[in-house]
């Protein structure tokens, strides 16, 4: 008899819950990350309130961030059947499921389910469209409304939007049920320091909707996108796309930082118009000016902002220069890689990002390279409301196999170039896109970085591309770019085993260097043994912060040195913070210690832009 109880006990384990019966779901909690950060803590469970697409900005908006439920699958035919809700375990969205913020901290799913009931506002007017609207999801994502499908996406780092208006219903709950799929480095894939194989430079993966979602109600006829772009002349370059793509009335109006009407235009969507503004007050890193943006097209209206600034090269003395409003702006900053220890992908918090832009520019920086990853757009209007510079890179592929791209692989690599670019150009800070670092995932039986560099220019002419970071040049772009650690070689007659002699006819750059390396304390260090015992492969390690900062002062004095005497017109200093087991940061991997000495850091950091200057007399 006893043994009977017990199989029946078992089967009733294991049998699916009759859906009459309401499902119950693990509750979420934020878990304990291997290290945390000052906002670990805050993140609560109503993450990213903000507004997620400030240059297309309505009023109608809802955002879905919050509480979900979340459920593994077993493999890609699990997408056929759908689950019911809700799944086994709540999760905080956005964020990587690899991640102590999400609630799971879980590694190696491929395959996965998320879910949420959700309402639509009541006072949306009926007669409106509904878009679901997500930020990004990595990898691969299917998405389901009230058992339908509505919609896929693939990349890893990019938004998309499904009009989901004939499966909503408006006066009740609906169902979304989001499959996710993400291969990582089992594929290759647009992934950058992504990977299940952990290495020194090599981190934790982020899986999952990772950025915000959100519902938005737009008219039948709605604008899908802006494309604005201004210079130094006060000529605005604009576009109005619009999902019908009929020429339709619209009118531009142009705001200054004081919130006075400068500029008021009729035009005409779809079309590329030029309108001029008289006089605008420049942007740059030291007067980071925006102008707001009001578009109105029949009943749908959209707030947007700009800049007016011009990005060229120029020769400047002897010697190709990056421009800045046709002046030579010496570019120095870190290599940025916005890696969090709570977040993996995402900051905890939107203080939280903007906290490492502030250390940047309170060093008396002027600019960042965003490596191999890309950030969600608040980052970017941080960085213009702030006056700092952007390189952006593009995401690499898989480099651990050592195997390079199949043509179908190079294929989608590049549509989703094109997608970057063309979601960010109108971001005033992006001053320079990168294609390529140190060969990663890079093609070598032919030089496809000669027609990506003509396609970029085609997308945006309005800015410089370093084609090649590091190594396997072969003349491309505007760039001549050389990455050698500890010591620079920016601009010289003398260059590394790797990389290539200083080409006179492009700009001498030095897209990495430094990368000095301190052990901090072990409160401040990522406990993770995998990450602990690739320390010593940093570039050069310091025995206490005195060694670090003296080594720091004579590395940028070096780089002083070459500014003066050769061709040296920009630099990137590995980096702003330590992650995982890479201690070399100008703050620790917590944000909780910053290793430079600030004054020092300053004094130097001057002491280049004065040679920089000096040189441009």
């Amino acid at each position: 008899m006893h043994m009977i109880l017990q199989i029946f006990l078992l089967l009733c384990a294991t049998a699916r819950v009759p859906s009459s019966i309401p499902k119950s779901s693990s509750p979420y909690r934020l878990l304990e990350p291997p290290l945390d950060t000052p906002w670990t803590a805050k993140v609560g469970t109503s993450p990213w309130p903000q507004y997620p697409r400030p240059q297309l900005r309505r009023d109608a908006w809802q955002n879905l961030n919050g509480i979900w439920t979340y459920q593994s699958a077993s493999g890609p035919n699990d997408v056929k059947d759908l689950p019911d809700l809700p799944l086994a375990q709540e999760v905080l969205i956005p964020s990587c499921i690899e991640g102590a913020i999400s609630g799971l901290q879980t590694w190696g799913v491929t395959h996965m389910w998320f879910g949420l009931t959700f309402t639509v506002p009541q006072d949306w007017d009926s007669d409106h469209r509904v878009l679901l609207n997500f930020e990004a999801v990595d990898y691969e994502a299917t998405v389901f409304i009230n058992g339908v499908q509505v919609g896929s996406n693939r990349g890893g780092y990019f938004r998309f939007s499904l009009d989901v208006s004939a499966h909503i219903k408006r006066d009740g709950p609906n169902k979304l049920q989001v499959f996710v799929f993400d291969p990582t480095d089992d594929e290759s894939i647009p992934q950058g320091k992504q990977t299940k194989r952990l290495s020194h430079i090599f981190y934790t993966p982020c899986t999952g909707i990772w950025q915000t979602v959100w519902l938005e109600s737009v008219p039948k006829n709605y604008i899908t996108k802006l494309d604005v772009s201004g210079d130094m002349e006060g000529k605005m370059d604009i576009t109005v796309q619009t999902l019908d793509k009929r020429p339709t009335n619209v009118v531009v109006e142009i705001q200054d930082e004081h919130g006075e009407i400068v500029s008021h235009h009729q035009l005409t969507s779809d079309t590329l118009s030029r309108v001029q503004v008289p006089s605008p007050k420049l942007w740059s890193p030291d007067s980071p000016t925006l102008y707001n943006i009001t578009v109105t097209m029949e009943n749908d209206t959209v707030k947007s902002y700009t800049g007016f600034r011009t990005i060229s090269s120029g020769w400047v003395n002897g010697i190709k220069r990056p421009l800045l409003n046709g002046k030579f702006v010496f570019q120095f900053g870190p290599l940025d890689q916005g890696y969090w220890p709570d977040g993996i992908h995402l900051a905890p918090t939107w203080d939280a990002m903007v906290y490492d832009i502030d250390l940047i520019k309170d060093l008396g920086m002027n600019m960042v390279r965003k490596h191999i990853k890309i950030e969600p757009d608040l980052f970017y209007e941080a960085c213009d409301r702030r006056g700092l510079l952007v390189i952006q890179d593009m995401v690499s592929m898989r480099v651990h196999t050592g195997a390079r791209p199949t043509d179908a692989e190079q294929t989608e690599w590049e549509r989703q170039l094109d997608i970057m670019i063309n979601e960010h150009k109108n971001y005033p800070s992006i001053v320079t896109w990168v294609i390529y670092n140190e060969g990663w995932g890079q093609r070598t039986d032919y030089y496809p970085e000669f027609k990506i560099t003509d396609r970029i220019r085609e997308l945006d002419p309005t800015r410089l591309i370093d084609a090649v970071t590091g190594w396997e040049d072969h003349g491309a772009g505007d760039f001549l770019d050389n990455h050698h650690y500890a010591d620079p070689q920016c601009g010289t007659p003398y260059y590394s085993r790797l990389s290539s002699p200083y080409d006179p006819q492009r700009i001498g750059f030095q897209g990495e260097f430094g990368g000095l390396g301190h052990k901090p304390d072990d409160r401040h260090l990522w406990p993770v043994e995998a990450a602990v015992r690739t320390i010593n492969e940093t570039y050069e390690m310091h025995a206490d912060t005195e060694s670090y900062n003296w080594r720091a002062h004579v590395l940028l004095d070096l780089l002083r040195q070459q500014i003066d005497r050769y061709a040296c017109s920009g630099a990137v200093y590995t980096q702003t913070t330590d992650v995982e087991g890479e201690v070399n940061g100008l703050v620790t991997y917590d944000r909780r210690m910053i290793r430079v000495d600030t004054a020092q850091w300053k004094m130097d950091v001057k002491a280049l832009y004065d040679a920089a200057a000096a040189r441009a007399i």
